[in-house]
């Protein structure tokens, strides 16, 4: 099992800021790439993944979205059907069903609450899981020792805000994809494809 932390800055907290023009926002557009890099395989979804995004965007951050997508059971009953054209529609119908004071499951698999950034690293510390940080200057992925049940952090287009920045380099083990700045989806991608060839031997 792997996870991913996606953090961002400007992704709206609520349903009715999602409007046609993803770019505009709040840059949703890059979220539901992450969403798909994150899960989708050729004619298959991963069921490896556990994808957590914070929303810190208006109206009300900050907002926790954890997806793990349901493969098993009778669709519109104990899973919901994942497809790349309706990632928009299932993140805004994530936002307008918060309930406040809970952390309520949407969907099968689908769960929002409200929960900070910093929050959510510790409580999977917590929880005994390593987290590695996605950092130009850490150690090479291909080279870091990943321990089962890894999470990985990574930013939006602003990236993290320094101050977060620093309390995570005390707590986290920064690891590298290359000297290169990848868009957060390809990052994903990159991570999954490393953790994919451990798996398989290679």
């Amino acid at each position: 099992m792997r996870s991913f932390i996606y953090y961002s800055r400007t992704a709206p907290t609520a349903g009715n800021y999602i409007k046609e023009d993803l770019q505009a926002s709040g840059r949703i557009d890059i979220a539901i790439h992450s969403v798909i890099a994150s899960f989708f395989l050729s004619h298959k979804i991963r069921t490896d993944t556990t994808l957590h995004m914070i929303f810190a965007g208006p109206p009300t951050p900050s907002r926790h979205l954890e997806i793990k997508p349901k493969t098993e059971g009778k669709t519109g009953e104990d899973k919901i059907y994942l497809s790349k054209k309706n990632v928009s529609d299932i993140l805004k119908k994530m936002l307008y069903k918060y309930r406040e004071g809970e952390k309520y499951e949407v969907f099968p698999g689908y769960w929002i609450e409200k929960m900070g950034f910093l929050e959510l690293v510790d409580t999977l510390l917590d929880q005994g899981k390593k987290v590695y940080m996605l950092d130009n200057e850490g150690e090479d992925i291909r080279k870091a020792d990943i321990k089962d049940d890894a999470v990985f952090i990574l930013g939006d287009h602003k990236g993290l805000p320094q101050k977060e920045w620093k309390r995570l380099k005390q707590k986290c083990i920064p690891v590298s994809i290359g000297k290169r700045m990848y868009f957060a989806s390809q990052t994903i991608a990159v991570v999954n494809n490393e953790l994919d060839r451990r798996e398989d031997g290679e």
